[in-house]
């Protein structure tokens, strides 16, 4: 007998086979990931070719601790359509500079090197959901 074990997005992770373990995992699309430079950022968002969804945050943010499972879950149902791209203010204070943070959170949509929306503050999953939904359609045309 053997079982499956399904993602999130319909996806295989686990085979369990009844005599024996056998794992077998789908590899991982790298959606989300941490900024760790300046150097980085032009690499992996600046340079994207699809959208990338910045969040800039702080560690002691309340707000942003809060905002941070509602965007990773929506940007997750995404499919890979879009990235996540998230950036401690604290450790890269040139980058919140260049981009006009000044309060966190903040996430904001950067197709081919540019800011194409931004959302301040904590919000609702409906609306960062339908806001997600707007980036990926404007970034199809």
């Amino acid at each position: 007998m053997q079982r499956q074990i399904f993602n999130v997005f319909g996806n295989v992770t686990r085979q369990v086979r009844s005599s024996q373990r056998a794992f077998s995992v789908t590899p991982k699309k790298r959606e989300i990931f941490k900024v760790q430079s300046s150097e980085d950022f032009d690499k992996k968002v600046k340079n994207s070719q699809e959208p990338v969804i910045v969040d800039f945050f702080a560690t002691w943010c309340n707000p942003c601790k809060l905002l941070t499972p509602r965007i990773e879950t929506i940007v997750g149902e995404q499919a890979g359509s879009i990235k996540l791209a998230k950036v401690d203010i604290d450790e890269h204070s040139e980058l919140a500079l260049d981009y006009d943070v000044g309060a966190v959170p903040v996430l904001m949509v950067m197709q081919n090197g540019k800011e194409v929306q931004r959302m301040v503050g904590l919000q609702d999953e409906d609306k960062i959901r339908a806001w997600v939904a707007t980036a990926v359609k404007n970034a199809k045309q």
